[in-house]
């Protein structure tokens, strides 16, 4: 079990779970794989369309590397209200602890409308270091 974090923005809830993947580090040449699960729930009262995500993430050796990219997983889904969709990312770092956040801009089906909504901020942490 990792950390999780939540939060809400224009009626999308995003939900992020972590797991550090021990068996695809390499921790003696400081390879730290993570896993993220991403929860996206249209709790809103609109069909929304998913464009573009950026994403910041920082090492605890203050290294900073910001990734920009159309949709996510390869698609840009469409949510209707009540809708979710999941998917599963990686992230690897070179230090034992680290922290991502960034923010999807999404697009309103009815009137195109786009809007940024928050991934919230969440730690990227080897369970070694919690003790």
């Amino acid at each position: 079990m990792g950390t999780q974090a939540t939060q809400v923005t224009h009626g999308i809830k995003i939900s992020v779970e972590t797991k550090f993947h021990t068996e695809n580090s390499d921790v003696e040449n400081r390879h730290f794989l993570f896993l993220y699960n991403i929860t996206i729930e249209n709790k809103s009262n609109y069909a929304v369309k998913l464009v573009s995500r950026h994403w910041n993430i920082f090492d605890s050796s203050s290294e900073i590397c910001k990734v920009d990219g159309e949709g996510v997983g390869g698609e840009q889904p469409k949510l209707e209200p009540g809708e979710i969709f999941e998917y599963e990312s990686v992230c690897s770092l070179s230090t034992d602890i680290g922290k991502m956040n960034g923010v999807y801009l999404m697009e309103r089906q009815f009137d195109k409308a786009r809007f940024y909504v928050t991934i919230p901020e969440f730690e990227l942490i080897v369970p070694q270091r919690l003790n």
